[in-house]
């Protein structure tokens, strides 16, 4: 049972797998960290079979920082150079991830790490960036075309909670860096969950930034598929992961605060859910308001 006592819990999705993806202030406030981790072992005890993915953006940056290696995005993905490669894959394998298992297993002998390298998990190919109808080269950032589930698989049916970093193999051999919502989606998708949680920074998808901070609270894929093109780049690859995995099998898909303590419990099973949920075109349901962008 869950450690937060005003969340109601509901039977609906024992021994369903939920993959989450892990990110924003709550990978850098030790305190929202250690909530989260809690929340990820309830998940756990109550018959659940949560995967987590996570970012680093961060970390990366900060490392990046005191490198001297620029620090650039183009439409919401980061530039990543060779150099920039190596970063990226030495802080979210070597740093983020070991930290996250390290909080997890502080409750048990549950979290084992990975990488979508690991055992082809995740294959990559080079992704193409347009900015305002142009193409723009964003280097070493992969798109997945393929995941082989059947690692992460095997740790879930012993019981583990998989923790993956986002770095991804080609089929060329060359080591891709891959936005973590957007693999987040993938594994969902090949391991046929029933969710997909998306944490961020901001209370959800907003109906009309910057002039109000009313959040959508529902749409559907096709409604969603619209909006795309008008999003701010922040919130960007969060929602076309969102697109991505509902249009392909997953229950549903949310977006939820990650700077509220316990944001993964109440997302998930709180009756008002906050964030944004889309879900598939035939559950249809009341629509949302129209969002134009987001804050993020």
């Amino acid at each position: 049972m869950p450690n937060s006592p005003d969340v109601p819990w509901t039977e609906e999705l024992q021994g369903r797998t939920v993959v989450v993806k892990f990110g924003g202030n709550a990978m850098v406030d030790p305190a929202l960290h250690h909530h989260f981790a809690q929340d990820v072992v309830d998940l756990w005890h109550a018959g659940l079979r949560p995967v987590v993915v996570h970012g680093g953006g961060p970390q990366i940056s900060a490392l990046l920082d005191r490198l001297g290696l620029e620090v650039r995005f183009e439409a919401g993905l980061r530039v990543t150079t060779p150099e920039t490669m190596d970063v990226a894959r030495m802080v979210l394998t070597g740093r983020v991830q070991r930290e996250l298992v390290g909080a997890i297993n502080a409750h048990g002998p549950l979290a084992v790490g990975l990488s979508g390298e690991d055992a082809h998990t995740m294959t990559a190919v080079r992704r193409a960036a347009v900015v305002d109808g142009r193409p723009v080269d964003i280097g070493l950032v992969g798109d997945i075309v393929a995941v082989d589930p059947s690692t992460i698989g095997t740790l879930l049916e012993q019981g583990r909670i998989p923790v993956v970093s986002p770095i991804a193999r080609g089929e060329d051999g060359q080591i891709y860096n891959v936005n973590a919502d957007l693999a987040a989606s993938a594994l969902a998708v090949a391991l046929g969950a029933d969710r997909l949680m998306v944490m961020t920074d901001v209370e959800g998808l907003y109906a009309d930034w910057p002039h109000s901070t009313d959040v959508v609270g529902r749409l559907t894929a096709a409604e969603l598929a619209a909006l795309l093109p008008r999003l701010a780049s922040g919130m960007l690859p969060k929602m076309e992961g969102c697109l991505r995995a509902v249009r392909a099998g997953v229950g549903r898909a949310q977006v939820i605060d990650g700077r509220v303590p316990h944001a993964l419990l109440r997302g998930l099973f709180a009756e008002d859910a906050p964030g944004t949920t889309v879900v598939p075109d035939e559950e249809g349901g009341p629509p949302g308001p129209v969002a134009q962008e987001d804050g993020a």
